[in-house]
Parts: C-alpha cells; structure tokens; sequence
C-alpha cells in the first residue's frame, strides 16, 4: 500500500468524514518554501492559491521571530508585555487614523465574532447583512453568516454583491440593502451591522472600484447599521499598496477584521475599530482570549510587516497584479468568460461547453494543472470561478510558469461549442 492511500485510510480512521480534501488525487505536502510546496514524493509544485503564507511558505525571519520568542515567553494579555503593543502600534500606522484601536484573536472567524459582539453592543440590534454567497467564519455564529456554507440564521439577510463596475450596479447593491433593512425591521429585528468580505472572494471574487459601494453603505450607516469590513481575504496588501480592500473601494469602515495571512500561518487575527466603539463595548463587559495577543504571536505579527515593509511587497503587487491581468485576458478565446480581480487576487470564470457545465470545467483545471505542478482552486455560487491568490513574494517568472499551465490544461478541453 502507498503511503499517500494508507495516509488517507488513517485520516479517515482518525478524523472522521467531516474533513474534505482537495483534488481527485489528494496532495501530500511535506515541506514549504516561498512559493513552492513539496510532496512525499519530492515533487515540487507552484502554490498559487494559498494567501495564509503572505510573505512565503516557511519565511526565514518569521520562522526565526517565533523561535527566539518561544524560547524566552508565552504568555497572555493578562500580565503586561511590550510585544502586544510595539506589534499595536505598528499594526494601526498602517490604518485611517480615526481606527484606532486593536484587539487581538486567533483567527478570522473569531476575530469577526468578536465585531458582531461589538456592533451588538453598540447598536442594540442583531440583524446583519451580508452578500449572497459570503464566508465569513466557522463558528455556530459565523456559520449562520456564511451562505456558502448551507442556511442562514433568522436574523440574517442576503444581498447581491455588486459584480460590475457600474452605476446601475451601485444603485442595484444600495436598493438591495434597502430592501434588506426593510425585512429585518418587519420581522421586528432591530438592524445592527453589514458585513462586506472587501473581494467578495466566495461570491466569485470581485475588486470593487472606488466608490461603487459607497451608496449601498450609504444606506446602511443612514439606517443605523455599522459598517464591518472583512480583510480576512483581501489585507496586508493582497491588492496591492493600498493595502486594505476598503481602501481600494474608497469607503470607511467602522470595523475591521483580519486573519488568515497576518501570522504567515501562524494563528493571529484582529479586530481594528473606532475608539469609542470599542469604550462602549468595554462598558457592557470584558474581552479575553487566552492566546490572542500572545507573545509570539505578535512577534510573529510584527516580523511578517517587516517583510512586507521593508521588501515592498504590496507595492510590487500592484505591478504583478497589471501583469497578471494582461496574462488572463489573453485566454479568453479559451472560454473564459470574465477576468475579474486585483494585485494577487484573481477570479477567472469559465463557459459552459456543449458537454461540460462550466464547473465541470472548473474541476477539470484544478486537477490537470495539480498533475502538473501548479495548485489553484475554484469557487462562487456555481463554482464555476478558478481562484488565484499566491503568496505575495510572486514574481513575474512565477506568472509565467501559471500562465503557461494554466492555457495548457484550458486547451485539453472541448471548446469547439463553447456557450
């Protein structure tokens, strides 16, 4: 028996069905470094999906800031300690002045449970809304947030993100939420937050331009709601210089929460809000995580914005991000039917053929481009949207490796009766 096959019994045995894999032949990782993964075989593979990694898979001076902490404390936020607020401080420089405070957490979904909690307290209310197909969390509570996922809670409502670039579409968000308000009230549920992923990475991955949402969230501040921008997917830089996806939608959040690349795979995540909000939430009661805000966390926190800071990555993703744009639109005749994206982030949807629905398609290039050493996902309502977001320490040279793999595995498919 090999030893993947037997890896995958013993997972079974041990984990239970709950767990999925990716691909229909599971990868078996057993080594990172920067943009590359190796497997048990010693195959090496081209990672242009994982975004945990921000600054590369195994980085030297984060492997090396968690080290040295390790060895020294590990602590919590009930005894003081200089990390949590060096890492505070350099965290909010990068954030509108009038965000100004920081609390921290393990990862994305408690980092937006801990917002709602907030905006709860704030506002008194506990509807919320969020976009059609959103993800925004794990647990019970995020769960009841993440369409994706299955049902939503009572006291949710859903609205179409706005997947074009156009006046008509803000109009179309902003009456959405409109209505939105409306159900909730009607249902006596009093309206307290809008939850927005700033890519709309599970809805099929949009980059808004500056200013398309601002009559939505308009609408929605008009209302009483606060405005909770979820960077899990989009932040430090994965759009480019500015940074944070409201940024590049022009708009101002309340809230904000991060995860996922922040600790470089690390479990760090954050909350970033007003002062006063964050009073008002002090005043109905205490926060603590055992390990959000731990030593070596914030460390780790404050190694990865020195990669970051200091090799200029969100401002090289900008220039990347043009490259891969051009990149992508050049397979268009190989039925793709829309590019939509920024910096390293991209979502390219697939068409249908006469004898594959666009998902099937979908499918069909994540694993050809697996079997040949490239790994991406795919994602949206019908899953149709190939999911591209590498590690920020991408280069040119990597682009054209995807490219190459990527126009390979789309030409293997029937394209003649392309719908």
């Amino acid at each position: 028996m090999s030893d993947s096959i037997e890896n995958l019994l013993e997972r079974r045995a041990i984990l239970g069905p709950a767990y999925r894999l990716f691909y229909d032949e599971p990868l078996f990782p057993v080594q990172g470094e920067d943009v590359w993964l190796t497997d048990h075989t010693g195959r090496r593979y081209l990672d242009a999906y994982n975004n945990v990694p921000v600054v590369g898979h195994c980085n030297g001076a984060v492997v090396q800031a968690m080290s040295e902490q390790a060895q020294t404390l590990c602590t919590h936020t009930r005894y003081v300690h200089d990390a949590v607020l060096d890492y505070g401080e350099r965290l909010l420089a990068h954030f509108p002045k009038y965000l100004n405070r920081v609390m921290f957490t393990c990862t994305g979904s408690e980092a937006n449970d801990l917002a709602l909690r907030m905006a709860f307290a704030v506002t008194g209310g506990q509807g919320v809304i969020v976009t059609a197909n959103a993800y925004h969390g794990v647990t019970h509570l995020l769960a009841q947030l993440s369409p994706s996922l299955g049902a939503i809670g009572d006291f949710v409502r859903v609205v179409q993100p706005p997947l074009t670039q156009s006046e008509d579409a803000a109009q179309a968000f902003a009456q959405e939420i409109r209505a939105a308000i409306q159900s909730l009230q009607d249902a006596h549920i009093k309206p307290s937050a809008l939850l927005i992923d700033t890519v709309f990475a599970s809805d099929g991955i949009f980059a808004p331009d500056e200013g398309l949402l601002g009559l939505g969230i308009d609408t929605a501040r008009e209302a009483g709601l606060l405005i909770i921008a979820d960077e899990v997917q989009a932040g430090f830089g994965r759009l480019g210089s500015d940074w944070w996806g409201f940024v590049s939608a022009g708009f101002k959040p309340d809230i904000v929460t991060m995860g996922k690349p922040m600790g470089n795979g690390y479990p760090l995540a954050g909350v970033v809000a007003k002062g006063d909000l964050v009073q008002t939430f002090a005043d109905t009661g205490r926060y603590f995580n055992t390990f959000g805000g731990n030593p070596v966390a914030m460390k780790v926190g404050m190694a990865v914005l020195n990669e970051l800071e200091q090799r200029n990555l969100p401002e090289q993703v900008d220039t990347l991000g043009e490259t891969m744009q051009e990149a992508l639109l050049g397979l268009k005749e190989l039925g793709v039917v829309e590019v939509r994206g920024k910096g390293l982030y991209w979502g390219v949807q697939l068409a249908a053929t006469d004898t594959q629905t666009a998902a099937e398609r979908a499918k069909f290039v994540v694993n050809d481009m697996r079997q040949h050493g490239v790994l991406l996902s795919q994602c949206g309502p019908n899953m149709d949207t190939l999911k591209i977001r590498p590690p920020l320490t991408f280069t040119a040279s990597h682009i054209e490796i995807f490219i190459q793999t990527l126009s390979a595995a789309l030409q293997k498919q029937c394209l003649v009766n392309i719908k």
